[in-house]
């Protein structure tokens, strides 16, 4: 296939995300590349790292990642904790939480932070938690997380408090091709279930008055919902 030459936006995200790359502490780029290696591609670097960053802002010390395998992300929000905390990880698939518990066990001597990895479906384990009790709640991976997860998102948030969906467009795995220059866009996506629930999700977020939100183009694009 032949690429046409990079624009000034595609130059810049590819600069970002391989600056995002370079900056990865030893142990983060090993849980990149063991879990890439065992067939659960990860999230942006570059993205990880803002989410880590939204945490600080956010003064964050209560977190939930639901995700299919979120290494990336669950790493990331961890280290963000600086030591303290609760980190919740909630993933239904079988690799994926197997994955997630490594990780966790890994990284139990090196923080104080409680850490809690839940085998079960987000619409079935997120109405059991506090309500208010929250911070920031990230989504990723499976088109099922995303809906049940803002669902209960109002509930579960303090004011103030973020909800970011990663892949907003659904293009995760298209990232080299936006790369190399064939540049994409919502209407680029496949025709999946995913662009069509994200295409929802994203119109329903925007009109929700609960919510403040925006769009950003980090990663595969990053919806954030700060609680009013």
């Amino acid at each position: 296939m032949e690429h046409t030459p990079q624009s000034p936006l595609t130059a810049i995200w590819t600069n970002v995300e391989d600056h995002a790359l370079e900056r990865q502490s030893p142990g983060l780029a090993r849980a990149r590349a063991d879990a890439t290696e065992a067939g659960i591609p990860q999230g942006s670097a570059a993205q990880a790292e803002l989410l880590r960053a939204l945490e600080h802002m956010v003064g964050a010390t209560s977190v939930i990642v639901v995700g299919t395998g979120a290494v990336v992300e669950t790493y990331q929000l961890l280290d963000g904790l600086d030591g303290h905390g609760q980190l919740t990880a909630v993933d239904s698939s079988a690799q994926g939480i197997a994955m997630i518990r490594s990780l966790l066990r890994e990284l139990a001597d090196s923080t104080q932070a409680s850490l809690r990895a839940v085998s079960a479906p987000a619409k079935v384990f997120l109405p059991r938690l506090n309500a208010a009790d929250y911070h920031l709640i990230v989504v990723a991976g499976d088109v099922d997380n995303y809906r049940a997860t803002y669902e209960q998102a109002p509930r579960l948030l303090n004011k103030g408090g973020i909800i970011a969906f990663t892949d907003i467009l659904a293009l995760a795995g298209q990232t080299a091709d936006y790369a190399a220059g064939d540049g994409v866009g919502m209407d680029d996506a496949p025709d999946t279930r995913k662009a069509g629930a994200m295409r929802q999700l994203l119109a329903d977020v925007e009109e929700d008055e609960r919510f403040e939100s925006t769009l950003t183009p980090s990663g595969t694009g990053l919806l954030l919902a700060v609680k009013r």
